[in-house]
């Protein structure tokens, strides 16, 4: 591992400060979009009309973004990472303020598809980039402020959107370019600093294609079955077949050419396979079902969209404090293992304290079932991506990070799919069990109101639209839902206890690198006083000199 140190730059603290603000700044964006446009759809649909592609303006988002990660992996690993980077911020920018201008919903689609080809470079290189510059051991700590960015997002997201799908909703995207526009500054220059050594390479065109139609079958086969057409269609069956046959094109064609976008060698390392099926397990799990809280928030608690991403505070809290500390703490003790067992466990333990939900739970136990969760996603999320790229060497760092992003968001796509589908046909059974007895409740001025509205058949798309119910109506319908939560929280806490089986054979490796504190008083690229040898802090003014004496050091240990 000497090479990887040797091809390691020395930043200075306030070089790495800068560096990881743009990096935060642009992982911000592709993560608040995830989630932003949600609960402002409504309202965009109204203006734009369009409603039978409502559900395309998040799939496009998903499509491109998931499909394009590995790529920007291998992009970055032969072009650079500056150049690449710039150009998936730069992409994500135009998109977005194509979105903000978008006259009908085509357009609207057409540009957050833009959007999500930019946020996939964002969301992987942002972690390539900082192991560039920093040791694994150290790493952590950076990635754990990652982490917190990523709780952040979760409940941001909704928050904004509610907020501008009350004002103007195009300012969900306009919102961006700025941001965009100053990452891509601090990025330019203290990127400049990261040396690159370019080679001789060839690129897998062909692989690349045979990747991104692979998946956008199979995303499409998920997003569309159950909704746009029925599981069993020819459609559906036939996008399930092509995802399948081009999955083995895709590996065959890896296994022959010398520039493989998933350099399948890496899948020899045990733990890189296994941290990557933990993090398409987990994937699964946190994205497939977080998403149905605000639900439960806005259906049964009658919360507005933006205050209901306010009421996910405690998840958000438990999200940034936990990466923050498992960050530090990974690099303080320099393994990682046990983090994402402890957090695998956790994240069981919340879902099944979510099967008890009901409608008359008090908000303040459903904080404390929220916080649960936000620690074991805390505790997962950036450990998994750690423990990827202490397995690969220093030129496989952006294939292999781009893959453990990738497999996670994969793992999410797929938990959405699978847990809606899982919420729409319980919905559909204990509506109809509860609806009709209801109804029958009913004056007969409310019935006929109810029955104008489509009675045992009445949508439940629209929280407010529920809230006006007649009571009796109202309570079947929220009943209805929580019931039926209860098997999708049910369904990811048996999928998490095979994320804790996987965890927990992962191989108990140490970080590579030197410690805030370890045996050669590692400096601390944040500027704090490092130990050394004998305990005591280093001076002030020898600060800088003692960072490329420790730096030279951790060579030879390397």
């Amino acid at each position: 591992m000497t090479t990887e140190a040797h091809a390691r730059p020395v930043l200075h603290a306030r070089q790495i400060r800068l560096l990881m603000f743009g990096l935060m700044t642009g992982m911000l964006l592709a993560a608040l979009d995830q989630t932003i446009v949600g609960t402002a759809l409504p309202t965009i649909v109204g203006e734009l009309g369009g409603i039978n592609h409502y559900s395309w303006v998040v799939t496009a988002y998903l499509l491109a973004s998931t499909a394009s990660t590995p790529l920007y992996g291998k992009m970055a690993d032969l072009y650079g990472r500056r150049p690449v980077f710039l150009f998936s911020i730069g992409t994500f920018l135009l998109g977005s303020l194509l979105a903000g201008l978008s006259q009908n919903m085509t357009q609207l689609i057409v540009t957050r598809g833009v959007q999500g080809l930019g946020a996939g470079g964002l969301l992987t290189l942002a972690f390539t980039i900082i192991s560039d510059v920093v040791s694994p051991r150290e790493r952590g700590r950076y990635q754990g402020l990652f982490g917190a960015v990523f709780g952040l997002s979760s409940v941001a997201g909704p928050l904004v959107g509610g907020y501008f799908a009350e004002t103007n909703w195009r300012w969900i995207f306009y919102i961006n370019v700025p941001l965009a526009i100053l990452a891509i500054v601090v990025c330019y220059h203290v990127m400049r600093l990261i040396p690159f050594q370019r080679r001789e390479h060839a690129i897998d065109w062909l692989g690349a294609a045979l990747l991104v139609a692979g998946v956008s079958s199979l995303l499409l086969a998920l997003s569309w079955g159950g909704n746009e057409y029925a599981w069993d269609s020819g459609v559906i069956i036939g996008l399930f077949v092509a995802g399948a046959v081009l999955g083995v094109l895709f590996v065959v064609q890896e296994a022959r050419v010398a520039e493989p976008i998933l350099p399948l060698r890496l899948f020899r390392s045990r733990t890189f396979a296994l941290a990557n099926s933990a993090g398409f397990v987990l994937g699964l799990v946190m994205f497939g079902s977080i998403i149905f809280i605000p639900l439960y928030l806005q259906i049964v608690k009658g919360a507005s969209p933006t205050s209901s991403g306010l009421l996910m505070l405690p998840m958000m809290a438990g999200i940034i404090v936990t990466s923050v500390l498992t960050g530090r703490a990974m690099s303080r003790i320099g393994r990682y293992k046990w983090f994402p067992v402890a957090g695998s466990a956790v994240l069981l333990t919340g879902m099944l304290l979510f099967t008890r939900l009901q409608v008359a739970t008090s908000l303040w136990i459903a904080f404390g079932f929220m916080v649960v969760i936000g620690v074991g996603l805390g505790l997962c999320m950036q450990s998994l991506i750690l423990a990827v790229q202490n397995a690969v060497d220093v030129r496989d760092l952006g294939a292999g990070t781009s893959s453990a992003t990738f497999f996670r968001s994969l793992g999410g796509s797929f938990g959405v799919a699978i847990l809606g589908t899982v919420l729409s046909s319980q919905l559909t059974r204990h509506l109809g069990d509860r609806l009709p007895t209801a109804i029958a409740q009913l004056p007969p001025d409310q019935r006929a109101a109810v029955a104008a509205r489509g009675g045992a058949n009445i949508s439940i798309n629209d929280p407010a639209t529920i809230l006006a119910l007649p009571g009796p109506v109202r309570a079947a319908i929220q009943g209805a839902f929580v019931d039926s939560l209860h098997l999708v929280f049910l369904t990811t806490g048996l999928i998490a206890i095979l994320a804790v089986l996987v965890t927990l054979a992962l191989p108990d490796d140490q970080l590579r690198g030197t410690g805030p504190q370890g045996a050669t008083g590692g400096a601390d690229p944040l500027g704090g006083k490092a130990a050394a040898p004998g305990g005591k802090p280093l001076p002030k003014e020898s600060k800088e000199e003692a960072a490329a004496e420790m730096e030279a050091k951790s060579q030879t240990l390397l």
